[in-house]
């Protein structure tokens, strides 16, 4: 089974992003500092060249795993509790007002 690999400039164009975004995007991930809506995320890609200074090649499902971590997902709003009304103040115990 052969596997489909992109260069940069194509994969950065099906990501919707700019290359230079995409090249920043695989140094934060080499560090571990990578995240896309809150997640971490790690990109596996291949760089050739004898002293790794060659062309940037990810595989076709690679791209297609980050675009779906980039997709929006909707999530529920968290429950607020409700504010205590006005005339109650918990905790407090003496009468209000100024003193007599």
């Amino acid at each position: 089974m052969a596997v489909a690999y992109l260069p940069a400039n194509d994969a950065a164009k099906r990501l919707g992003i700019t290359v230079t975004t995409l090249y920043d995007w695989l140094g934060q991930s080499d560090h571990g500092l990578l995240l896309i809506r809150g997640d971490s995320v790690t990109i596996h890609y291949f760089q050739g060249g004898p002293n790794g200074q060659g062309r940037i090649q990810i595989e076709v499902t690679e791209v297609e795993r980050i675009w779906e971590q980039m997709r929006v997902v909707p999530r529920k709003a968290p429950v607020r509790r409700s504010h205590p009304r006005l005339d109650e103040f918990p905790g407090i115990t003496v009468p209000l007002g100024r003193p007599e």
